[in-house]
């Protein structure tokens, strides 16, 4: 399937405690730096599963930006669409996880995204609407997810990332789309859900709510199915968790029966988990399936 993702690529450092971690104290632990970004993330795990895709993305004119880029095109990702931004730092995501590998906090600079400017956007959506699926997160400014949202012709998936950028996530979901777009399918966490509002799934036909360790719920036309999570193995990271879960959703196809959908993601993120880095390569291993 041929597939263009839309989002940012910033890179990961990620701090796990080796103990009890304890707050305003120096602790003990590993420090791993690794190419990161939801957009991006979904796009590798999507090249895992053997998907041609496309990131259309802006990288950061530094060092940490020459990196991702070096690494999305070994990973096998079509850059044609994206571009560096001259003068600019890429973005960068740090974050902080308990032995147990769950997220203590963590600090986001993604100021490089607000160059993904409606214009930009605009000088490639011929290309885009050429894929046969589309996937944005909510790192592109407003004003660009609305544009997408308004004139997406494929199946369009979006991922909420975080409740503080569920307000533009709104806004865009309340445009006028023109004639012929494709379906919307929204994957957000229950935080998430519930700062959008039901107001603000009108134009949404198939919502993936993750409840964590309670597995899922999928909501189509008003009806709620809860899929049941799949049994912990070895989690290291949940960092890249919700990236992988989308990414198998994605790669099943709009088509796809979305309780089969759903359990295929979480097979996904099970992997993303049991790795150190936000993307896993043995994902890979799911490809056949």
């Amino acid at each position: 399937m041929k597939i263009c993702v839309i989002g940012g690529a910033n890179v990961d450092i990620s701090a796990r405690a080796a103990g009890l971690f304890v707050a305003g104290d120096s602790n003990p632990g590993t420090v791993t730096v690794a190419p990161g970004g939801v957009g991006r993330n979904i796009a590798h795990n999507l090249a895992l599963l053997g998907d041609d895709v496309r990131l259309v993305t802006i990288f950061g004119d530094d060092g940490f930006g020459r990196m991702l880029r070096e690494s999305c095109l070994a990973a096998g990702l079509n850059l044609k669409l994206s571009k560096t931004s001259s003068g600019a730092r890429n973005a960068c995501f740090v974050s902080l996880n308990g032995t147990d590998g769950e997220l203590l906090g963590g600090v986001s600079d993604m100021a490089i995204t607000g160059r993904m400017t409606p214009d930009w956007l605009e000088a490639r959506l011929h290309a885009i609407n050429e894929a046969d699926a589309v996937v944005a997160d909510t790192n592109l400014p407003a004003e660009t997810l609305s544009l997408l949202v308004s004139c997406c012709i494929p199946p369009l998936y979006i991922d909420a990332v975080s409740s503080a950028k569920v307000p533009r996530l709104r806004l865009a979901l309340s445009v006028e789309r023109l004639p012929g777009t494709g379906p919307i399918t929204l994957k957000c966490n229950r935080l998430e859900a519930e700062v959008l509002g039901k107001s603000g799934l009108a134009s949404v036909s198939r919502l993936y709510v993750s409840l964590g360790s309670e597995g899922l719920e999928i909501i189509e036309d008003g009806v709620v199915t809860p899929v049941p999570p799949l049994p912990a193995k070895g989690i290291v990271n949940t960092t890249g968790a919700g990236d992988a879960l989308l990414a198998g959703i994605v790669h099943c196809g709009p088509d796809a029966n979305p309780v089969d959908a759903a359990n295929f993601g979480q097979q996904c993120a099970q992997f993303a988990m049991s790795s150190p880095n936000p993307v896993s390569d043995r994902i890979r291993e799911l490809a056949a399936k």
